[in-house]
């Protein structure tokens, strides 16, 4: 088989390294790729939202089946395109993404179909937003409607603070039209897990349950970022948990989805709190997550391309996932200044070194090559990915990785996986 990833960061890499690993495949094409990427994979100069020039470079060379790692590009419709040309593609249609590229979408959609969630409710004028706040009990968060590259979600804690979020959001426009609209809704309280399923559509097939750190810093502080760093499995989703989540959560809003004549099939990733009452949805994303699938990809022991083969021709009911024992944790080394202003092209070094390493894996997230040297390239530049007998030995691992690695301003969290061993304590 010859296979297409759509993409170029951490997440497109751990999908290229677990693909190429396949007995079924022969020939792995990634565009735009990464430096990483071209290690293991031919890259090409196409961009993730260029679907004319995808599409026309599948049907060229006869590539089996395409892999969507991006929103942007399940948003702009890129499955839609394929599937009217015959070709196979694994995501979710233009429509159905919609659970990912509209929050007041997701959120009205859960309201109908009785899907736990925080109340919440919907403006388009600043002003209605902010008479409305007066009378709010905070914390409260405010969420730009559109994407946001994972930085659209404000914790506001006191009126002043919500009031300079709106204003950036919908008067500045920092977001662009994606803050023409805003979800208000209350603040839960609990510990965030994520968790995703493959499905095509009528049958799903969770996935392993996985903590994203959201928070640029230390003990969960400072802006939210795309990802700093993840483990899976996490010890506080018990089997009785997991049934839940999927019956109550997951399977519901594929349905739901159906109901509303828009069938949902590929990735469908809840980012979850599991509250005093339960576990409700924070949000819904219509694809892989980034860095969740490093840590994912790095425990699966199953050959993933019969299961995406499985969900795209409608028979994931044959399907079945075996995990690899032990704990995976990643951990992103960002750029200074990141999630806001940062600088690019600073080499990196040490790379030579970690590929030597056993159990450890360097996906690049933000690289380029230049002057035949790997440099930045992007806010989260790399994730230092680790497999250990448990998250303690995954976590040292990580972190004696990263002392390996270097480049000007590199930042990444100390405490990837802190939260779970401080409860086994």
């Amino acid at each position: 088989m010859k296979i297409l990833i759509v993409g170029g960061g951490g997440r497109e890499h751990a999908l290229v390294w677990k693909i190429a690993q396949s007995p079924m495949v022969k020939k792995v094409f990634c565009a735009p790729g990464n430096p990483g990427i071209a290690e293991i994979a031919e890259c090409v100069d196409i961009d993730a939202e260029n679907i004319d020039g995808l599409y026309n470079f599948a049907l060229k060379h006869k590539i089996d089946l395409t892999v969507v790692g991006p929103e942007d590009a399940l948003i702009a419709g890129i499955v839609d395109r394929f599937r009217e040309g015959h070709l196979q593609i694994f995501g979710s249609t233009k429509r159905a993404s919609a659970i990912e590229g509209s929050k007041v979408f997701a959120k009205t959609l859960m309201r109908k179909h009785g899907i736990p969630t925080a109340d919440f409710k919907v403006f388009e004028d600043i002003k209605q937003a902010k008479k409305h706040m007066t009378t709010c009990e905070f914390p409260l968060v405010i969420k730009a409607d559109g994407l946001a590259k994972g930085k659209g979600v404000f914790i506001c804690k006191t009126p002043e603070e919500a009031n300079k979020h709106l204003d950036d959001i919908m008067r500045d426009k920092i977001f662009g039209h994606a803050g023409d609209r805003v979800v208000v809704e209350e603040f839960l309280s609990g510990e965030e897990v994520s968790i995703l399923a493959i499905t095509d559509g009528n049958t799903l097939l969770p996935l392993s349950s996985v903590q994203d750190h959201k928070a640029a810093y230390d003990g969960d502080k400072g802006p939210n970022t795309g990802g700093m760093g993840a483990y899976s499995p996490v010890p506080l989703i018990t089997e009785q948990l997991q049934f839940s989540i999927e019956e109550n959560i997951l399977v519901p809003v594929i349905h739901a989805m159906k109901r509303e004549n828009r069938p949902y099939t590929g990735v469908i990733y809840a980012g979850l709190i599991i509250t005093s009452t339960g576990p409700k949805v924070l949000e819904f994303n219509a694809r892989f997550g980034d860095p969740e699938t490093q840590v994912l990809l790095m425990r699966m022991k199953s050959d993933l391309v019969p299961i995406l083969l499985s969900a795209e021709k409608n028979t994931l009911e044959n399907a079945g996932i075996e995990w690899n024992d032990g704990t995976s944790l990643c951990v992103v080394m960002a750029s200074k200044g990141y999630p806001d202003l940062y600088e690019k092209g600073f080499p990196i070094s040490g790379l030579e070194t970690t590929r030597k390493l056993t159990h450890v894996q360097v996906f690049h997230a933000g690289t380029s090559m230049k002057d035949g040297k790997i440099v930045t390239n992007g806010g989260r530049v790399l994730g230092v990915t680790t497999l250990g007998k448990d998250l303690q030995e995954a976590q040292q691992a990580a972190y004696g990785a990263i002392e390996k690695l270097s480049f000007a301003g590199a930042h990444y969290r100390r405490d990837i996986g802190g939260k779970a061993m401080h409860r086994k304590n």
